[in-house]
């Protein structure tokens, strides 16, 4: 489990941290800034929080510290006032976010968890050569030697060195995050910030305010300054995820910061300068969205100058049978299935012949999903998904075609079953069980109506889409649904 380190004098808050965070990471508590830089020290935190006012010491003073120690770890501060000068010019240092007390857990939890994973993103290794085509590689989508992916990897060893935006093109589930992660721990700035921003997960007020932050009063709900991720990220690497989904008005903002580097926050008339990397990631085209008016042409070409072609599974596919021994033994840990010996030959050859239309994530969700409902040692083709064997979905009233599997089925079943294996993630998976589900349910109703649904869903459409390619839902006439996303 990830580790927290909360500094703060005031034990209430200490106890509330331990109690409201329990679930996610294990607690450790300092009541001083001497006592905390000392823990840190001596452990291993994957997030610290820290209050500004420390009795010892200024809460900057031992942010510094920290940034020394581990310039990786991203630090939260928490602050009586939320607009505390302190906690904006930390923020500009690099932090990662502050949050006002009285400290609400609900916003507090979902903070530490963004931050978590942003450690993870940052920190967990992408072991790749691209120089070397015999060396072993062990990061999760990288798993491969064929001459596509040995490409990939000889471009960001060309690139990553070179001080410039990168474009990371490629179709849903290739790995593209992977590529920029690679990209920033191989760069110049491999010890400085690296901040992601999913560009279709945010309405468009929301992205503006995101990237380049706000002044108090700007917009309804601005009760304070906001620092964006521009000026966060100052010195390290943003990588825009879905850049094809980010509206007019933010786009003429980034291109602004590509060009000179400079940019206003929302409701703000200072000009701040920035020092960012930004690896821009899209799996939509691009060319024709200009076209068609709905993207700009000068953004596409400064995104454009050095590109990274991701291929799609389906175009490697001499890369599956390694990909498949990674994610199974992911798995038999995950699932606490130690009697499970493997895939027989002829499962193996099923898996090796499918084209993968969601690519290596599916590939994944696939073989989670096939460990988790196995009771025998060897997973046969009997335990396949029905498209993987090439068996047709079962027809339902309204004439889509829904594999057997369908999320609604078994809710109950699927959380007995992670229980009696000892998982350790019944919540998220129950939660991507049930979304898939829904989002099946308001497609169906809407005839494959993306616009309708996600207005009924209550997300953006960019979010939306990006869900049907994570859950590999085909829509053509009626809505199809691929394997279970285990």
């Amino acid at each position: 489990m990830p580790s927290l380190l909360v500094i703060d004098d005031d034990r209430l808050i200490l106890t509330l941290a331990q109690k409201s965070l329990a679930s996610i990471a294990d607690v450790e508590t300092a009541s001083s800034a001497s006592e905390g830089i000392e823990k840190l020290k001596a452990g291993d935190f994957d997030a610290v929080l820290l209050d500004i006012q420390l009795p010892d010491q200024n809460g900057l003073a031992v942010f510094c510290e920290i940034r020394e120690h581990d310039r990786r770890i991203p630090v939260i501060f928490m602050t009586i006032e939320a607009a505390s000068n302190t906690a904006i010019e930390a923020m500009q240092l690099g932090a990662f976010d502050y949050i006002a007390k009285p400290l609400a857990v609900d916003p507090l939890r979902d903070l530490v968890e963004k931050a978590i994973e942003q450690r993870q993103i940052s920190s967990v290794p992408v072991a790749i050569s691209a120089d070397d085509e015999s060396a072993d590689t062990g990061g999760e989508l990288f798993i491969g030697r064929s001459p596509a992916m040995l490409d990939v990897f000889k471009a960001i060893g060309k690139v990553a060195k070179q001080d410039v935006p990168i474009l990371v093109r490629g179709e849903s589930g290739t790995g593209k995050e992977l590529v920029a992660r690679a990209l920033y721990q191989y760069s110049r700035r491999g010890e400085e910030t690296f901040l992601a921003v999913n560009c279709a997960a945010l309405p468009d007020n929301l992205l503006e305010s995101e990237l380049f932050g706000h002044e108090k009063g700007a917009f309804t709900g601005a009760e304070s300054r906001r620092i964006g991720k521009f000026e966060q990220c100052n010195g390290g690497t943003l990588f825009l995820d879905e850049i094809g989904d980010m509206a007019s008005t933010v786009q003429a903002k980034v291109l602004r910061v590509l060009q000179d580097q400079r940019f206003e926050r929302v409701g703000g008339n200072k000009e701040l300068k920035t020092d960012v990397r930004i690896i821009a990631a899209t799996n939509r085209p691009l060319e024709q969205m200009v076209d068609d008016g709905e993207y700009r042409e000068d953004l596409l070409y400064r995104l454009n100058g050095v590109t990274i072609e991701l291929p799609p599974l389906r175009d490697r596919l001499s890369d599956v049978p390694a990909l498949i021994r990674f994610f199974l033994s992911g798995a038999k840990r995950e699932f606490n299935k130690p009697d499970l010996e493997g895939l027989s030959p002829e499962a193996v050859e099923l898996l090796s012949a499918y084209d993968w239309p969601g690519n290596v994530r599916q590939l994944r969700a696939v073989i989670r999903r096939c460990v988790l409902d196995t009771v025998m040692p060897v997973i046969t083709p009997d335990g396949l998904p029905r498209e993987v064997t090439g068996h047709k979905g079962t027809t339902v009233a309204t004439g889509a075609s829904v594999d057997a599997a369908s999320p609604g089925a078994g809710l109950p079943k699927l959380v007995r079953e992670l229980l009696t294996n000892g998982s350790t993630n019944v919540y998220a998976e129950a939660t991507e069980y049930m979304e898939r589900y829904v989002i099946t349910e308001v497609l169906r109703e809407t005839n494959g109506n993306q616009s309708q649904a996600a207005e009924i869903l209550g997300i953006t459409r960019g979010k939306l889409r990006d869900r049907i390619n994570s859950f590999n839902i085909v829509l053509k006439n009626d809505v199809e649904v691929g394997a279970a996303a285990g």
